[in-house]
């Protein structure tokens, strides 16, 4: 392992050896994971380790070499790779790269809290309850529905994982150590809101990836241990801190999510289905050739213009509780026109502009539009793609 501990207390120590990031508990502890392999509550373990199973994207071999093996075998695979114990030894695996962990520690009085973390959410973030397009049964996967798109794979594989790693200076008990896993996704999901990131499936906030795994340790001695890590607690406060400020550091370093960059139309507006590729195909038939190619010629400017990215976060924020039923049927349409003739004005630089850019955009939203999401998104995504159109042919052409 490498000579430069990463984190070192009395109780672990972090090392990084290659595409492996390796926890040794230099005391009796007691850990909780989803490793496949010594999963669960366990009270035998020595060695915590997150690492790189395969690149991103398109690295067949290491698939077929993981699903090959199964995770039985493909534990003690890289256990002997780091000759660790495997009995000895909780995993956790994903694509993203151990140069990019989130290390963060926040500490009161004798309890100090350290969340290691490695993230992506590019390919597969998704909000609890999406619909699943695997069931397994009798050891095999099962597809129950088609795929999103030609690229999704089987769970565990290529898409985006959130891996944490939380490490305790001091004793919880059992029932606090299990409280911590929640206050734990709390805040990583916390960081995706902060982030604004969409899930990949559905019009929905993301809570996670559905291939994020943990492992939480405590020691097991050391004086009275905590009984609850809940939010009004210090340790249930110092939990959530720690997680979602390296959280945001992972995801910063992997996937380049700097809060400023997510200010892009895309970024505020993808989840309801205004991708890039969408919006470049709509703007070609509303636009003029010479009016086409000079957005083309000026496309980050212009998509990631904050007089732009305003109103299109507010126009999908109503986008939202419209799908939540928090706007009523009366008040929608309008509601949308508004956000709507706000984006026109802001790609045009207009803001006096609004009343006019608002009377032009009424008839591209129809008053008797069915407000379930199959038929309201793709009608709000075409009222998006025409108020940007009619503010980039307003703003030289006055």
């Amino acid at each position: 392992m490498s000579d430069l501990p990463l984190f070192t207390s009395p109780f672990a120590e972090l090392r990084r050896q290659g595409r492996h990031a390796i926890v040794e508990l230099r005391a009796p502890a007691l850990v909780l994971s989803t490793s496949h392999v010594n999963g669960g509550l366990r009270d035998d373990l020595h060695f915590l380790v997150n690492h790189q199973s395969c690149e991103p994207v398109k690295h067949q071999e290491r698939f077929e070499l993981i699903t090959g093996l199964g995770q039985d075998a493909y534990h003690r695979h890289v256990c002997a790779e780091l000759a660790l114990d495997p009995a000895q030894t909780a995993l956790m695996g994903t694509a993203a790269a151990m140069q990019y962990l989130g290390i963060v520690t926040h500490a009161w009085s004798d309890l100090a809290v350290t969340a290691i973390v490695t993230a992506g959410v590019t390919g597969n973030a998704g909000a609890a309850g999406d619909t699943a397009h695997y069931d397994e049964r009798n050891g095999t996967w099962e597809r129950t529905t088609p795929l999103p798109t030609p690229s999704a794979k089987l769970p565990g594989t290529h898409g985006g994982t959130i891996n944490t790693l939380l490490l305790f200076s001091a004793p919880l008990s059992p029932s606090a150590l299990t409280r911590a896993a929640m206050t734990m996704t709390e805040a990583k999901t916390s960081a995706l809101l902060e982030l604004a990131i969409g899930s990949k499936t559905s019009w929905r906030p993301a809570t996670g990836t559905g291939t994020d795994q943990f492992a939480i340790a405590t020691p097991k001695d050391g004086g009275s241990p905590r009984t609850w890590t809940g939010k009004h607690t210090k340790a249930g406060e110092l939990v959530g801190r720690a997680v979602r400020e390296a959280t945001l550091e992972a995801l910063r370093w992997q996937n380049g999510l700097e809060p400023s960059l997510t200010r892009s139309l895309f970024h505020a507006l993808g989840r309801f289905g205004l991708s890039e590729e969408a919006f470049k195909s709509a703007q070609e038939k509303l636009l003029g050739e010479k009016e086409f190619q000079l957005l083309k010629a000026n496309w980050n400017p212009v998509v990631y213009d904050p007089q732009l990215a305003a109103p299109a976060y507010a126009f999908g924020t109503v986008l939202e509780r419209i799908l939540c039923g928090t706007l009523n049927a009366s008040a929608a349409r309008e509601s949308l026109i508004n956000q709507a003739a706000l984006m026109t004005a802001g790609v045009a630089v207009q803001p006096d502009n609004f009343a006019t850019f608002r009377r032009e955009l009424i008839p591209h939203l129809p008053p008797s539009l069915d407000h379930a999401p199959e038929h309201l998104l793709p009608a709000a995504v075409d009222l998006a793609h025409r108020a940007i159109a009619l503010g980039w042919q307003r703003k030289w052409n006055t």
